[in-house]
């Protein structure tokens, strides 16, 4: 088996369909001996076994231990057979040349970072999507890794208190072991917009980063109170300043809340490295 798809998933079935739909086999430009697609399952009730027995059998369900994105994507792996591990979000639909562009660079890379984008324009300031279509992200939606590069590096840190972060955590680790990786940008998936309501994701992140700053201490230079200040100012005049007129206001309120909270937790949060 060349690539074991990686999907983690909860309580998602609606998306996670779009999903799969995109990697059925006459979709994806490869033979179907050298795919397996394993979705990983987080739900409470292990939502999608039933779900998928009735519609993907083709398909590997299995329950995922119930400690968020960085050990349900663990959990995946674990149980993979394919030499490469390509992860994907349960609400990406990944193009028909995803598998065969990164199968393309895999005889002289060992890490491969593919490109995501929306699936449309931005119509509100209250929406996101992790698009990346420059490189240097290593975003955990979208890119490949040889499976025993994978265990070597020691994969996801389960330690992260909240889902924030541990992907940069990965790309970190990446770096350290020296390990070069290309954007291919004909990997492509399609993100779609999600919209934003809940605020705590401020204080997750947060969190999250006091604990990747316990991992990387000099890594405390490039985030402080001051830069983050500054960084959260600059995004407020010249990005939601400039998309509220584009937007026509809408999302306003949502994104002056955001950018108010996110400078109380810079102080919160934060503060505790300058004491």
């Amino acid at each position: 088996m060349l690539f074991s798809v990686i999907i983690p998933t909860a309580n998602r079935n609606e998306l996670l369909a779009k999903c799969l739909n995109c990697l059925e086999q006459s979709i994806q430009l490869l033979n179907k001996n050298e795919v397996e697609v394993i979705v990983t399952d987080d739900g409470k009730n292990n939502e999608a076994k039933e779900f998928i027995a009735n519609n993907y059998t083709w398909v590997k369900w299995m329950e995922g231990p119930k400690k968020g994105p960085a050990a349900n994507r663990n959990n995946g792996a674990k149980y993979a057979i394919g030499e490469w591990l390509a992860f994907l979000d349960d609400d990406c639909e990944p193009s028909k040349n995803w598998l065969s562009a990164f199968k393309n660079c895999i005889a002289d890379f060992e890490v491969l970072e593919g490109m995501t984008i929306a699936d449309r324009e931005r119509k509100t300031l209250a929406e996101e999507s992790p698009i990346n279509t420059s490189g240097g992200q290593l975003w955990s939606c979208n890119f490949a890794i040889k499976k025993i590069r994978f265990n070597e590096i020691g994969g996801f840190d389960e330690n992260f208190p909240y889902a924030s972060m541990e992907d940069v955590d990965f790309r970190m680790r990446i770096a350290k072991a020296n390990i070069k990786y290309p954007f291919i940008k004909d990997a492509l998936v399609i993100h779609p917009w999600r919209e934003l309501k809940n605020t705590n994701r401020f204080k997750f992140y947060f969190k999250s980063l006091q604990y990747f700053l316990s991992k990387y201490p000099e890594q405390k230079k490039q985030h402080n109170i001051p830069l983050y200040l500054y960084i959260i100012s600059k995004r407020f005049f010249t990005e939601t300043c400039v998309a509220v007129f584009k937007l026509d206001f809408k999302g306003a309120y949502y994104s002056l809340m955001n950018n108010l909270i996110d400078f109380y937790y810079s102080f919160k949060v934060l503060s505790w490295k300058m004491n």
